[in-house]
């Protein structure tokens, strides 16, 4: 396919599904499994109007194409936790990044060692790659806006941010005990001391100290200047300053965006809690955030009597830009996800991704949250929505790029593959009915029982 009819495909489908939203969103097929099957339709699977060959230059762009999606998903991602931190909506999402994650991946390597056949260090590469769930294509799972208290998608958001932060750690060391020679031992405390201890504590202090220090002075300095200008430079240069500091450093600049996100918007809610008179409050109830106070239609006529109004103006500017690019990139990788995947797709593939989403996913995160007292039907969602998708291709192309040892290249992707499409797919299908369900049973506890019955459902 020419440029010129890549360009034409790109602006029918964005039309189409523009025009179709209304019932795209009612319906049980989301509007990137659409892309995904135009993929698929397009590519050598179907009528062979294009391929995608993932040699090392095509490698090197998903690279950098997933690196940029997640790191602008993961800054609004924290930008819409508004949550105190002593909330236990952050614990939820502890256990799930954490202790759940180390689980999935654990299951996947037996699995891939087990099933396959694979050499430890390979089948712990492929379960750390495809054991994160995905902050950029779960949208209809994760927090909508700044709002939403809501303990389903406030656990399945946070841990989308914090999960990158296990996964990365996993695949280091699995690249690691692929080096000819390897001596376990060494290997082990530098991974350990380095890639985990440094790399979290690093990441998430980076991005709080970024995200905070940045916005605060930023913020200030448009208050006094009165300025309503857009600031969607403002976002993009605490992101990419904070990406860069993480790099430059060695720690994770996944975490540090999340965090950076996280940092802003304390920004914005103790300017809030100061406009409002009020002492800052580690349990009080989600007031109405700085952003929804302003009228981006109206800033002409707007006036800044306060700097947060100010940093409504940053935050309200900073999410639509961010959500904007981060669709953009996504509707492309999904679609070449779609023309990858027919050449690759193989049953290797369709076993690991079977398991892992009927079985290991949901028993590894019901075990991770034992003793939390959270009602099973939650549980059971939480476990199901496990959405692979981005960040599986970024850790994909990142394991190509350092080199793969005890697997070929293309075993290791077809695996990959499959699981991303095979999730976007069902869990596509599956996410709006069991939405819907489970807000008429909200809907219902709030008759019968109480806002507080419905809230822990």
């Amino acid at each position: 396919m020419t440029p010129l009819w890549w360009l034409a495909l790109a602006g029918v489908l964005l039309l189409a599904t523009s025009f179709l939203s209304g019932w795209i969103h009612r319906g049980p097929v989301t509007t990137f499994a659409i892309y995904l099957v135009v993929g698929v339709l397009i590519g050598p699977g179907v009528f062979a109007l294009t391929k995608l060959p993932l040699s090392r230059e095509h490698i090197h762009w998903l690279h950098v194409a997933t690196e940029a999606a997640l790191v602008v998903s993961l800054f609004v991602t924290g930008l819409k936790l508004r949550l105190p931190f002593r909330d236990s909506g952050w614990m939820m999402a502890l256990r799930l990044a954490l202790p759940a994650m180390v689980l999935t991946a654990a299951g996947v390597t037996a699995l891939v060692c087990l099933g396959l056949g694979w050499p430890f260090a390979a089948a712990l590469a492929v379960a750390a790659v495809v054991s994160p769930t995905d902050p950029v294509l779960a949208s209809l799972v994760s927090v909508d806006d700044a709002r939403d208290d809501d303990p389903l998608r406030v656990a399945l958001s946070g841990e989308a941010g914090l999960n990158d932060g296990t996964a990365l750690p996993l695949l280091i060391l699995a690249l690691a005990l692929m080096e000819p020679g390897a001596e376990v031992p060494g290997i082990l405390a530098h991974w350990f001391t380095l890639d985990v201890l440094w790399e979290l504590a690093g990441g998430l202090a980076i991005g709080l100290l970024g995200g905070w220090g940045l916005g605060y002075v930023g913020t200030h300095l448009r208050y006094t200047a009165r300025d309503v200008a857009p600031s969607d430079f403002l976002a993009l240069g605490i992101m990419v300053v904070v990406y860069a500091a993480s790099q430059m450093l060695e720690v994770s600049g996944f975490l540090a965006a999340f965090a950076a996100g996280a940092g802003l918007r304390r920004v914005e809610v103790s300017l809030s809690e100061s406009r409002d008179g009020k002492a800052p409050k580690e349990t009080a109830a989600l007031d109405t955030p700085a952003e929804m106070r302003v009228n981006p239609n109206e800033r002409a006529r707007a006036s800044v009597d306060h700097p947060s109004e100010s940093v409504g103006w940053v935050l309200s500017d900073a999410l639509s830009f961010g959500e904007t690019i981060e669709r953009l990139i996504a509707v492309a990788l999904v679609l070449a996800v779609g023309i990858a995947v027919m050449p690759a797709l193989s049953w290797s593939g369709v076993l690991v991704a079977c398991v892992l989403l009927l079985v290991v996913r949901p028993l590894s995160t019901w075990i991770a949250t034992i003793g939390c007292r959270v009602p099973w039907q939650r549980r059971l969602l939480i476990g199901w929505f496990g959405i692979r998708g981005l960040g599986s291709l970024n850790y994909m192309a990142f394991a190509v790029v350092h080199g793969l040892a005890g697997v070929t290249v293309p075993a290791f992707e077809s695996v990959v593959l499959t699981v991303v499409a095979m999730s976007i797919v069902v869990h596509g299908i599956s996410v709006t009915p069991l939405m819907q369900w489970r807000e008429r049973a909200i809907e219902a506890a709030k008759q019968g029982g109480g806002h507080e019955a419905a809230r822990n459902g």
